[in-house]
């Protein structure tokens, strides 16, 4: 019966062949044709917002990861959707003593490297998520090949001493950025002996908006835990110290979900035939970049193993969300 089959169907079916149906009635061709229109374009339309939530929720840097590589050319992407920010344990607040609290979509690591003059990717490097630099690399007067904004700034205890050089440039004027400081527990001690933590605590009294993080003790053996797994070498033993690079990376593979490298080197492009003579640093004139590299590889004590570190970062690429440009790695 009629009213049966009225009955057994939901009273606000809204799918869209239904609504679409409405308009295909028995009806003079003029405004037969006219609502045909008007439902093709409520379909397209529908499937139009479909198709941007679908993009909205997708896994971008895994799209980029299935093709391998990206070309000279990487574009960033701006994400909407944020996902809880991560506790890191291994990086304590000199003021607060708590934890650091951090997530990223797609980051931009700005290397030091004399590669990054004349590279004229200053905007794309500030369009991504977040983005990282190291040391005391500036931005003033390098924007145009480096970007003006910094989020994460991550700092060898030995290089603490120049970022006070112009403490109210990093800690008023950059007071949005977070900064990790790394060293040796004899440096980062909390009893009055730790001579760094103690500038770092002097520091945050000045300016108590600074975010100044330091590894704690345990993340500083993780780290040193990970060469000797990666390279089979003991840290000490072979008498070498990590790079501001290492701990970078450490830290930005459990913070990002996808990783941008620009300017770094790998292990042999200093090898190769008619590599780019540039600087060690973008910001200062001094030795050649690939000559600093070999004399560090090749010091019996007290060397960053800069070529061996790239062989790592190379290897890592390849299980997780990491490309490199200017010059490009291909990551086999």
């Amino acid at each position: 019966m009629p009213s049966s089959r009225r009955s057994s169907q939901p009273r606000d079916q809204t799918c869209v062949s239904c609504i679409a149906n409405r308009f295909f009635t028995s009806e003079p061709l003029g405004q037969s044709k006219r609502k045909s229109v008007i439902a093709v374009s409520f379909i397209a339309a529908f499937l139009f917002l479909l198709v941007v939530r679908l993009v909205n929720e997708v896994n971008f840097p895994l799209l980029l990861n299935c093709f391998g590589q990206p070309g000279a050319k990487w574009i960033p992407f701006s994400y909407t959707y944020r996902r809880p920010l991560r506790t890191h344990y291994g990086y304590i607040n000199v003021r607060t003593q708590e934890p650091l609290q951090l997530d990223c979509n797609l980051c931009a690591i700005v290397s030091n490297s004399g590669q990054m003059v004349g590279q004229k990717v200053g905007n794309e490097i500030d369009q991504s998520s977040c983005i990282w630099r190291m040391n005391n690399a500036p931005t003033k007067g390098y924007e145009e090949d480096v970007g003006r904004m910094t989020m994460i700034r991550v700092v060898s205890h030995t290089s603490v001493p120049l970022l006070l050089k112009n403490p109210d440039y990093f800690f008023k004027e950059a007071n949005t950025t977070i900064y990790v400081i790394w060293g040796p527990f004899r440096n980062m001690r909390k009893d009055g002996n730790g001579i760094v933590y103690n500038m770092l605590k002097k520091t945050v009294d000045i300016y108590p908006n600074a975010q100044i993080y330091v590894t704690t003790e345990k993340r500083m053996s993780y780290c040193d835990g990970v060469f000797k797994k990666e390279t089979g070498k003991d840290r000490v033993q072979s008498g070498s110290y990590l790079s501001t690079g290492w701990f970078t990376f450490i830290l930005a593979m459990d913070a990002c979900y996808g990783i941008h490298v620009y300017g770094m080197i790998n292990d042999t492009y200093c090898k190769t035939e008619g590599y780019r003579k540039v600087p060690y640093h973008y910001y200062e004139q001094g030795r050649d970049e690939c000559d600093e590299y070999f004399l560090h590889e090749h010091a019996p004590y007290g060397g960053h193993r800069f070529i061996t570190e790239k062989k790592v970062f190379a290897k890592w690429a390849k299980k997780h969300r990491i490309i490199f440009t200017h010059p490009n790695w291909t990551v086999s």
